[in-house]
């Protein structure tokens, strides 16, 4: 049982909330199903462990996975839910020691994922200027998500995190509108040129190479396959925006908002591809796809 007067850790650098694979039980190999694609070279279902997993949890085949056809792992970000799970829901006592909690533990995990990229979002919405005015309930919904991360198996079941979701959304969409509305003035974006594509954009394949995308409203577009290279996104939000195979060589995402590394694992990028200061250009970028 959380105390009254909890207060949310600081999570300023962000280290909390990115994947710690020593501290975790191997929980995305084992918990996820997936099927056989472009992403994943054999099927697979969940709570059955990847054959590329070892004894110790790590991954037997970490640096060629996506040579070997695992292109989807190199992809997945849990936000840190793995050691979350590991290390304090279960106390570390892993799903091979204690069987028994398996399959609770492996239903836990995605949940416990949904709530920390959550707390990736608000982390980054507090620190934001322009929503000053909703710092009050900014740090609420962050208190009240990390609340839920520290309940026992049981209660995190019982969650409705749709409904939650919902909610820090509903804040989250009202940062965005006041970042993107002082980008437009400070960055002198004209208000005829500011992009408004709605959630959800069909924007697969599409041609936006040098585009100015400054401010844009990018939440859950659809960027497949889309040619971004040299465009201008900076404070465009990019909440839940695909950009599996996206090419972003040479574009400009310093000062978006709402992005994350699994977003970027997913794109294809290069060293002129400018990033905010809490993510790193994947591995991958630089070397010759097989």
């Amino acid at each position: 049982m959380m105390p009254e007067n909890h207060k949310a850790r600081s999570y300023e650098s962000r280290l909390d909330l990115q994947a710690d694979c020593e501290r975790c039980f191997g929980l995305c190999c084992v918990a996820l199903p997936f099927a056989a694609s472009a992403d994943f070279a054999v099927d697979k279902d969940a709570g059955q462990p990847c054959r590329n997993l070892q004894s110790d949890f790590r991954c037997g085949i970490h640096s060629s996975l996506r040579q070997q056809g695992f292109r989807g792992c190199t992809v997945f970000d849990c936000f840190g839910a793995g050691q979350q799970v590991s290390q304090v829901t279960f106390g570390k006592r892993d799903w091979r020691q204690s069987p028994e909690s398996a399959k609770v533990m492996f239903d836990v995990f995605p949940v416990m994922r949904q709530l920390h990229e959550l707390l990736w979002y608000l982390s980054e919405a507090v620190t934001l200027k322009p929503a000053h005015s909703l710092q009050d309930a900014l740090r609420s919904a962050l208190v009240e998500t990390e609340r839920l991360t520290l309940l026992d198996p049981d209660a995190i079941m019982s969650l409705d995190v749709a409904s939650h979701r919902a909610e820090v959304n509903a804040l989250l969409l009202r940062v965005s509108e006041l970042v993107r509305a002082e980008a437009a003035r400070s960055l002198n974006v004209p208000a005829g040129r500011r992009k408004t594509y709605g959630h959800g954009a069909d924007l697969i394949g599409a041609k936006l190479k040098g585009a100015d995308l400054r401010g844009a409203n990018l939440r859950g577009a659809y960027l497949i396959a889309a040619d971004l290279r040299d465009a201008d996104l900076r404070a465009a939000d990019l909440i839940g925006a695909d950009f599996r195979d996206a090419d972003l060589r040479g574009a400009d995402l310093t000062d978006t908002i709402f992005l994350t590394q699994a977003q970027i694992n997913a794109a294809k990028g290069n060293a002129a591809t400018k990033l905010p200061p809490s993510l790193s250009a994947p591995a991958h970028w630089f070397a010759a796809e097989v």
